[in-house]
C-alpha cells in the first residue's frame, strides 16, 4: 500500500481526491492537512483511518509515499516544490501553477530527483470527451466547448474575489479544463484571443470568459466559461467535414462524488440515454451512447507510475503547454489583441503577424 498525504480538504480534497484515493487499490489515505476543526471532524467521519495534521511539514515528517496538493491555487507551486525537494512524488490539482515557466520548473525538479509529478486534469476522463475522441467527424474544423453555470448570487471566497496572485476567476479554474481538452483533441495552438469580464456585483475575479484558439492544423476552438448563463449552451458542438457532434449536459461524476457515491458502484459514470449526444447532419443524426466517465483511471495511472514505472497519467509538460495558452489568454483580454504562439514551444511568437 502507498500511504497518501492529502494537503487540503476543501471541495477539491473532500469531493474529488479523498474519495478517489480511497477507491483506488494500492492507495491508502493516511493523513490530511487542515487546521479547520470542522474539516477535521468531517475527515474523522468520512475517512476514520486518516490522521489530521496541521501543516505540510508535519505531513512530510510522516514519510508518505505520495503527496496530493489540493490546497488553494496560490499554494500549489510552493507545496509541490516542498514535497519534491523532500523526495516525495506529487499529484497537483489544477491549475498546476500560474505560469508555464513555474510548471516547467517543477517538472525539471521532479525529473532531476527521479520522482513522479502529475496533475489532476480529471476532465480528460469525462465520458463525453472520451466519446468524442472515438468519433469519425472527418476533418474537424471547429470545436466549441462550454462550462457554463447560472449563479447570479456570488458564493464568496478566494475563487471569486482573489486577485492574480490567488489565481481566482474562471479563466484559470474552468479554463484549465477547457484548454487542456482542446489541446488534447486538436493539438498545438498558433493564436490566442480572449475576453474576460466581471459581471456580478461583489465579485473581484473574472466570472464570464471566452477563449478563441487557432490550432496549427487549421481548426479553431471556441471555449466559454461563465457563472452568469441563464440558459446553458451545449457542452460540445464539434463541426467536421463529415458531420457534427452536439452534446448537452455535464458529465455526472462530479455530482455523484458530491452525493457520496464512489467509483465501482452500480452505473458509475454512465449517462441516461436522453443525455447522449447527436452525431451526423441535420435530418440524418443519431444518438451516440456516451462512454462511462472514468475519473478513477487517473489514480489507477498514478499507482502504475509509482509501482511499474509507467508514464504519469497526465504529463506535466502538457500542462505547461496549456498554461502558456492561459497566460496568453490573460494578456489578450487585458490588451484586447490576438497573441501569437509558437506551436513548437507554446511561447509567444513576436515575429508572427
Amino acid at each position: 500500500m502507498i500511504d497518501v498525504g492529502l494537503v487540503g480538504y476543501g471541495p477539491a480534497g473532500a469531493f474529488f481526491h479523498a474519495p478517489l484515493i480511497a477507491a483506488t487499490p494500492g492507495l491508502r489515505l493516511s493523513a490530511v492537512v487542515t487546521r479547520s476543526p470542522e474539516r477535521a471532524a468531517q475527515i474523522a467521519r468520512e475517512h476514520p483511518g486518516a490522521e489530521v495534521v496541521p501543516t505540510a511539514e508535519d505531513l512530510l515528517g510522516r514519510a508518505p509515499g505520495l503527496v496530493v496538493v489540493a490546497s488553494p491555487n496560490r499554494t500549489h507551486v510552493p507545496l509541490a516544490r516542498l514535497a519534491l525537494s523532500a523526495g516525495v512524488p506529487v499529484v497537483v490539482d489544477k491549475p498546476m501553477a500560474a505560469t508555464a515557466a513555474q510548471a516547467l520548473e517543477l517538472a525539471e525538479l521532479a525529473r532531476a530527483r527521479g520522482l513522479m509529478l502529475t496533475v489532476f486534469q480529471n476532465r480528460r476522463w469525462d465520458g463525453d470527451f472520451r466519446t468524442l475522441r472515438t468519433l469519425d467527424l472527418g476533418e474537424v474544423r471547429r470545436f466549441e466547448s462550454r462550462f457554463e453555470r447560472w449563479r447570479p448570487a456570488p458564493k464568496g471566497g478566494w475563487r471569486e474575489n482573489g486577485g492574480p496572485d490567488e489565481l481566482g476567476g474562471l479563466l484559470y479554474d474552468l479554463g484549465s479544463h477547457l484548454v487542456d481538452q482542446a489541446l488534447r483533441f486538436l493539438g498545438p495552438v498558433t493564436d490566442v484571443y480572449a475576453e474576460t469580464d466581471v459581471r456580478r456585483a461583489g465579485v473581484g475575479a473574472d466570472d464570464d470568459a471566452f477563449i478563441a484558439l487557432t490550432h496549427a492544423g487549421g481548426a479553431r476552438s471556441h471555449l466559454w466559461m461563465s457563472a452568469v448563463t441563464a440558459q446553458l449552451g451545449p457542452r460540445f458542438r464539434v463541426l467536421g467535414s463529415r458531420g457534427a457532434y452536439v452534446k448537452w449536459g455535464l458529465d455526472p461524476q462530479e455530482d455523484r462524488l458530491r452525493a457520496g457515491e464512489r467509483p465501482g458502484g452500480p452505473g458509475w459514470g454512465a449517462e441516461p440515454a436522453d443525455r447522449w449526444g447527436l452525431l451526423g447532419v441535420d435530418g440524418d443524426a443519431r444518438r451516440v451512447e456516451t462512454l462511462p466517465g472514468a475519473y478513477q483511471e487517473f489514480y489507477t495511472g498514478v499507482v502504475a507510475a509509482l509501482t511499474e514505472g509507467a508514464p504519469p497519467p497526465v504529463d506535466p509538460l502538457e500542462v505547461a503547454e496549456a498554461l502558456a495558452v492561459l497566460g496568453a489568454a490573460r494578456v489578450s483580454a487585458q490588451e484586447r489583441r490576438v497573441i501569437p504562439l509558437d506551436p513548437q514551444t507554446s511561447q509567444p511568437n513576436p515575429q508572427a503577424k
